[in-house]
């Protein structure tokens, strides 16, 4: 069975780098960003990243909404190893090949003392299996982060990995995702 759920990515944070798995606050404007996406939309659930970039947005729309609400570690974005928290500008910098390997290829060139890509894949997968089985014929949203909205429409996508980087994915934007548990095969 094929579930329709719909991705929103957090609003700004004011940081320009990889966060990764940084527990950033929202900025003044990743709220409005967050409050203006949800005006005039409906969903039966919530289901949300723990990270406080989402966990905190998601706390308001439940309780103003009056939805179930459920946040999940596996939702968390990609750890970025050591190039977490770093200026990209710095990493273009001093590491730029390295850098550009990885936006080929994610796969083959992560950052260094970064999460893995199958394990990303792996705990994203199972955790939209979970939504998918609790929350059957109900509409869903889930907040999450830019690469794990990537990463899940590569998969439904049937993508390379290696297009993540082109895929658009701004701030508070939402994502129409046809989920099935065997998008990982």
């Amino acid at each position: 069975m094929t579930m329709s759920i719909e991705l929103l990515r957090h609003g700004d944070t004011g940081q320009r780098s990889y966060r990764g798995q940084l527990d950033d606050a929202l900025s003044e404007l990743g709220w409005t960003q967050l409050r203006e996406a949800v005006e005039g939309r409906e969903w039966d659930i919530i289901v949300s990243s723990t990270l406080q970039r989402c966990a905190a947005f998601a706390r308001e729309l439940a309780l103003a909404r009056g939805l179930p609400l459920r946040l999940d570690v596996r939702l968390a974005e990609y750890h970025f190893g050591r190039w977490q928290g770093v200026p990209i500008e710095r990493i273009a910098e001093e590491q730029g090949d390295a850098l550009g390997r990885f936006w080929a290829d994610p796969v083959a060139h992560p950052p260094p003392g970064a999460e893995t890509f199958d394990a990303f894949r792996d705990r994203l997968s199972a955790a939209l299996d979970d939504v998918a089985a609790e929350a059957v014929d109900q509409r869903i949203l889930v907040i999450t982060h830019g690469g794990a909205i990537r990463l899940l429409r590569c998969l439904v996508e049937k993508r390379s990995y290696g297009d993540m980087a082109g895929i658009d994915v701004p701030h508070a934007s939402l994502h129409p995702l046809p989920w099935h548990a065997s998008a990982t095969a």
